[in-house]
């Protein structure tokens, strides 16, 4: 009798773990991008809701902020007494102060993006 209560025990720790693991394996796979690697104004990012980060001030601005919905892509490039900003469609490609902007993939909750300087 105390092998099959043991045993019933052991299923039923396993089985109340299974959720647990399956969530940390899944938050793993939706990692934040990383925005210091496009400093440079050289990166791809893969997002899931806006973000704001630091450039170069090379480019005449200091600070990039990437907005999506499923249509469009806003990217504003900021900076002391400057603003431009693109507004970008779903695979177009286009600048805000020197830095490239190329609309990969874009869906309501993702949006995939390749940075590159062009100046």
């Amino acid at each position: 009798m105390l092998a099959k209560i043991t045993t019933a025990l052991a299923v039923a720790a396993s089985l109340a773990l299974t959720p647990v693991a399956a969530h940390a394996t899944a938050t793993t796979a939706t990692a934040k991008p990383n925005l210091r690697a496009c400093y440079d104004g050289k990166c791809k990012l893969t997002l899931t809701k806006s973000v704001s980060f630091r450039v170069s001030s090379r480019f005449g601005i200091t600070r990039l902020a990437i907005a999506f919905n499923s249509s469009t892509v806003k990217v504003r490039g900021t900076g002391a007494y400057v603003s431009s900003q693109a507004v970008l469609g779903r695979g177009s490609t286009g600048s805000v102060n020197g830095i490239g902007v190329r609309i990969l993939s874009l869906s309501g909750s993702k949006a995939v993006l390749r940075l590159s300087p062009v100046r």
